[in-house]
């Protein structure tokens, strides 16, 4: 292992400085080029996402999916609005909002593909299914948010004191509800391709992930209340249940990793002896 160390290091060191030449500041102003390039590419792929997010929310009633599970609340009614601007604010927020979720594939290929020369093949064949699965990961968090958790939250917290409330739903603290809760369970479903990354990256083992159990439950704990209405138990155990599962998930991915990492080592070995 010490013998290979500086040679690992000489190859990335000859990857990174051959292509400039004698001059060793070019291809760090090439990186921060290429850097800039891939952050006006996402800006760019931010404002289209926002334009098309524009176009579902005001043309394609994309905002009517999310007044849905309040209808059979409203008794017929529609949500209220308190200024003449709240229409149009709620509108470009919404636009924004979706703009982000649109925009966040092209966004995160930027970004792998200005890390991706500096990461080993191997780590590399564990991070690209680990993003496809965030994606599949993160539509199920938001589908379950949305047939489940909203519903649920709505019935429990409007079913108080309807004797002697008379309900008058604004649109923009409801909407900032919504989006609240769907975007916290799909990014929280997003743990074990964190934690599959940092594992890959030897930044965490599953020895390490095994211990911190108890620790990793308290927090899970902590991140449920405070990302769900805290009054609704049911919703905040709902979140909790299955991060605590996927927490367990992570490890069992985490272990893979490492057994594949021994398992290269020992090739590696192999083939130099």
């Amino acid at each position: 292992m010490i013998r290979r160390a500086p040679a690992r290091l000489s190859r990335e060191m000859m990857k990174k400085f051959v292509s400039g030449g004698v001059q060793g500041e070019m291809p760090f102003l090439d990186h921060l080029e290429e850097l800039r390039w891939r952050i006006l590419w996402s800006l760019l792929a931010l404002i289209v996402g926002s334009v098309v997010g524009f176009i579902l929310v005001d043309r394609m009633n994309a905002m009517e999916l999310l007044i849905r599970p309040i209808e059979p609340f409203l008794n017929g009614g529609k949500l209220k609005y308190l200024s003449p601007t709240d229409p149009f604010f709620v509108t470009i927020k919404l636009s924004l909002l979706a703009g982000v979720v649109l925009a966040s594939p092209i966004i995160i290929y930027q970004v792998w593909a200005f890390l991706a020369p500096a990461l080993m093949p191997s780590e590399k064949r564990v991070i690209v299914p680990a993003l496809y699965m965030g994606v599949v990961l993160f539509v199920i968090g938001v589908a379950m948010s949305y047939e489940l958790v909203l519903p649920m939250t709505l019935k429990f917290t409007m079913g108080f004191q309807t004797k002697f409330l008379e309900q008058s739903i604004v649109i923009g603290p409801y909407m900032a509800m919504v989006t609240r809760l769907l975007l916290a369970f799909g990014v929280v479903f997003e743990l074990p391709v964190v934690i599959l990354i940092l594992s890959a990256l030897g930044l965490v083992t599953p020895e390490f992930l095994a211990s911190k159990r108890r620790h990793a439950i308290a927090a899970i704990t902590v991140l449920a209340s405070v990302l769900t209405p805290g009054d609704v138990i049911t919703v905040t155990l709902m979140m909790m249940v299955p991060l605590i599962l996927l927490y367990e998930f992570s490890i069992l991915l985490s272990r893979l990793v490492a057994r594949r990492r021994v398992a290269n080592a020992a090739a590696a070995a192999a083939a130099e002896a």
